[in-house]
This record gives C-alpha cells, sequence and structure tokens, in this order.
C-alpha cells in the first residue's frame, strides 16, 4: 500500500487487510488485529478464522475478485473487547489490481452510531407504547398487560382496583426487565391520566446532587451555574404520576426529604423558603428487597411504610408458563410491522425451548431474542435455531446439545473442541465431508480448511 493512503486509513481510525486467492491475510495493519478472534497475528491465516461471520462467503469472495459484484459488506458486528466493553463495526471487502492480493478488507468502526440507533428504537418503542395507551379506553386500559397466567391476572385486577383511587402511593418490586415501567404507565392511564402527566425518572443513573435538584427544582443562584429557576419534577407531575424507578438506590438525605414531602405533600424548591404544594401519585419500584435492605439499615424504615400502601410484586417469566408465548407471539407481531416481515409465529419445537428456559432478563431478555431472531429469520416460522438466548451453564435448561454443553471451571481448549467436532462429523456421516460440513453449518471449502488446519485430511 502506497505510505499516503496508507496513512489517511490509520488516521481515519479504519482497520485494513490485503486476503491472497485463498482468502488468507497477507498485510494487515494493527487496527485490523483489533477486531479478529484468537490469539496471535493474523499474518497467513483465512479471513474465515479471523471473522467466524464471513463462512459461507467464499463464492461472494470469488465474485469480488473476478468484478462480477462491486464489493460486499457485513454491518453491525459486535465483539467484546477487554473491560466488558462492546464494539461494533463494518467490515467491507472490494476488488484490488493484483493477482496475488485480489481482495482488500476494510473495517470501520461504528459503536457510537449503532449505540445511538438501538437508544432511538428504545425511544420510537416507548413512544408507540404510548400511542397505544392513549389510543385505548380507560376501562380497557388493563387489557395491554398481556397474558392470561394466574400472576398477571392478579396484577390486572389490582390495577383496576388501584385505578379508581388516583393518589394512592404504589410500590413495584421485581427482577429487572419484569415491566415495572410498563406496569406504572397502566396504572397512571388505568386512572384517567390520557391528559396529566407521567414523569420518571431512575434514581440509580444520576448523581445524588443532581438527582435532588432534578426531584425538587432550584432557583436562580442556589448553586454555581444556577443562572435561571427551574421546576422540578414533582412540579412536571403535579395532577398527573410520578415515577421513582431504583428507589433503593436514593441516598439517605434524598429518602428524608421525600419522607417529608410524602408526610404533608409540601416542598421547597433548592435554594426558596417558599413551600409549593402538589398532588400527585408517586409509584416507586425497585429490584432489591427493600424490607431486606431496611433491616442491613441501608434503607429508611419509616419511608418504606409510606411507600409500601400498595405493593405489587411482579413475576419473574419464567413463572408465567403459556404466557410466555403469547409474550413472544406480540413480540413477533411488534416487529413484524417494523422490519415490514410477515413471520406467523413459532414452531412446537420454540415453543418448548422459550418455556425451558429460564430468563434471567425476563421480559426484556424475552424482547431481545425475538427481535435478534426476527432480524435474521427466513421462514415463516420461528424455529429453534433463530432463539439464541443465555449462555451462562444455569441457564442451558433447554433441549439442544449446544445449550446443555457446559464449560468447566478449568477451561477448554477451543482448538480440541474444533477437533473433536469435525472428527464426530467425519464419524457420523461416515466419512463423507459434504454431509460432514452440512452438519455442522460449514460450507465445503471452509470444513476442509479445518480439516487441513488439524492435520485431518
Amino acid at each position: 500500500m502506497e505510505p499516503f493512503l496508507e496513512n489517511v486509513l490509520n488516521r481515519a481510525a479504519f482497520g485494513y487487510a490485503y486476503l491472497d486467492p485463498e482468502f488468507k491475510v497477507t498485510d494487515f495493519n494493527e487496527r485490523f488485529n483489533r477486531f479478529t478472534i484468537g490469539p496471535g497475528s493474523p499474518k497467513d491465516q483465512p479471513i474465515m478464522a479471523l471473522f467466524p461471520e464471513t463462512i459461507g462467503l467464499e463464492a461472494v469472495f470469488n465474485d469480488i475478485a473476478r468484478r462480477k459484484i462491486p464489493a460486499f459488506s457485513l454491518e453491525n458486528i459486535n465483539r467484546e473487547q477487554p473491560g466488558e466493553r462492546t464494539v461494533f463495526f463494518n467490515i467491507s471487502f472490494y476488488p484490488t489490481e493484483t493477482t496475488d492480493a485480489p481482495l482488500f478488507c476494510l473495517i470501520k468502526e461504528v459503536t457510537q452510531t449503532a449505540q445511538l440507533t438501538q437508544q432511538i428504537k428504545q425511544k420510537e418503542n416507548e413512544i408507540l407504547l404510548l400511542e397505544s395507551l392513549l389510543s385505548a379506553q380507560s376501562k380497557d386500559i388493563t387489557l395491554t398487560i398481556l397474558g392470561e397466567s394466574r400472576p398477571i391476572q392478579r396484577i390486572r385486577q389490582m390495577v383496576e382496583k388501584i385505578a379508581h383511587i388516583p393518589t394512592t402511593t404504589v410500590l413495584l418490586q421485581g427482577e429487572s426487565g419484569t415491566g415495572k415501567s410498563m406496569i406504572a404507565k397502566a396504572i397512571h392511564y388505568a386512572a384517567g391520566g390520557e391528559n396529566l402527566p407521567f414523569v420518571e425518572i431512575n434514581c440509580a443513573a444520576i448523581p445524588e446532587a443532581l438527582l435532588e435538584s432534578e426531584l425538587f427544582g432550584y432557583e436562580k443562584g442556589a448553586f454555581t451555574n444556577a443562572a435561571n429557576s427551574k421546576a422540578g419534577l414533582l412540579e412536571e407531575a403535579h395532577g398527573g404520576t410520578l415515577f421513582l424507578d431504583e428507589i433503593s438506590e436514593m441516598s439517605p438525605k434524598l429518602q428524608a426529604k421525600l419522607l417529608s414531602f410524602l408526610e404533608t405533600r409540601k416542598f421547597r424548591r433548592l435554594g426558596s423558603v417558599k413551600e409549593l404544594e402538589v398532588n400527585l401519585r408517586l409509584i416507586t419500584a425497585s429490584n432489591r428487597d427493600l424490607y431486606d435492605l431496611v433491616e442491613k439499615e441501608k434503607f429508611r424504615e419509616d419511608l418504606l411504610f409510606r411507600l409500601d400502601v400498595v405493593n405489587i410484586e411482579l413475576p419473574s417469566l419464567k413463572e408465567l408458563g403459556d404466557d410466555i408465548i403469547r409474550l413472544a407471539q406480540n413480540f413477533i407481531q411488534h416487529f413484524n410491522l417494523e422490519f415490514h416481515k410477515s413471520i406467523q409465529g413459532l414452531t412446537e419445537a420454540a415453543c418448548g425451548k422459550l418455556k425451558n428456559y429460564t430468563w434471567p432478563g425476563n421480559v426484556r431478555e424475552l424482547r431481545n431474542v425475538i427481535e435478534r431472531a426476527m432480524i435474521f429469520a427466513e421462514n415463516a416460522l420461528l424455529d429453534v435455531d433463530d432463539l439464541q438466548v443465555g449462555r451462562s451453564a444455569k441457564a442451558n435448561t433447554s433441549n439442544t446439545p449446544l445449550e446443555r454443553f457446559q464449560l468447566p471451571p478449568e477451561g477448554l481448549a477451543f482448538e480440541e473442541i474444533e477437533r473433536q467436532l469435525l472428527l464426530n462429523a467425519l464419524e457420523l456421516s461416515n466419512g463423507n465431508q459434504s454431509k460432514a460440513a452440512k452438519m455442522l453449518r460449514l460450507s465445503r471449502d471452509a470444513f476442509r480448511y479445518r480439516l487441513e488446519k488439524h492435520q485431518l485430511l
């Protein structure tokens, strides 16, 4: 590569590599190596070994090298890097003018863009939910709480009763991902809150000093940089609902101020002596046992008594039985609209897999599993192989061999696992390489490359 072009790519933070006719790396820069898998240098290694996402693309690479197609790209590939940081990148392939290195590979990191896209999608989903709630009649609002299991019916009945008393304080408890925010919104709109404010804040996501000013507001000059007065969330929620998520993370100082507000329904902005009074429903939520925190002196007992007027315990997803399938079907319908697809549902085997999994991430994890399956699905029904669930040993409760596999504490060499899989496939196929490659979901060329790598030919 010309020094000028190499300098431009390096300064622009691109990774690049040249591939020979067998798709092995002949030259690369250091940034390219950041995105590869496995130890050692990429030099002389096939691109399929460095990026498993490219397995099966040999025909595409040949077409690029022969200039039958101008280029090919894979977008939003992700990698876990040291420090548990997830990076996203696009990888593209282009033809070159040389026969010894006919392919040029270019990598561009798009982590920030991918994260922003995810955030935008999340906001869009929240807007869709809000619009569906607003369009529903108050008497039918509990229909948005999907499910027919006993725990869901109990929650629906409680929401219906709470709706008639618009100022009752509610405490939502349950594991992360069980839908506490959705239940809070259902309570708000069931009480006729279509045209009233619903204000939500996560107490764990905001530093103590900022959380206090966000909740209670402040007057001009109350602290450095307070150039203007600002109303707090208590004022913004007047007449409606204030939802405090992760209330267990609130500092003792703020717990005391919140307790004072609950007792009087009055408060002062920071830097003010004037008392303000608001009328609202307070809903709080926690994924931790607040009574246990009281015993450990990490949460005020008197505040807990004020919050725990109506306590709704949200069940974990694994407790909901057939409702898991109902929720999955609902997500399929949602993503059919969003992705312009027409997936009809789930196979019987896929339903069994969803019901047998333990769902540590609850409804949030189910949504993610269905979303990923919908992106890559090619058939009318989602099947077992379309559903990729958690990898932890305790989560592997479904019936596929891969999910029953458990990595021992002392670890295993990946090369040994790969070699054993190749031998097993050859044995089951009676030595037929084409059948063995198909069993491992590899192209015949990729399979033969691995046989050569392990000296099995």
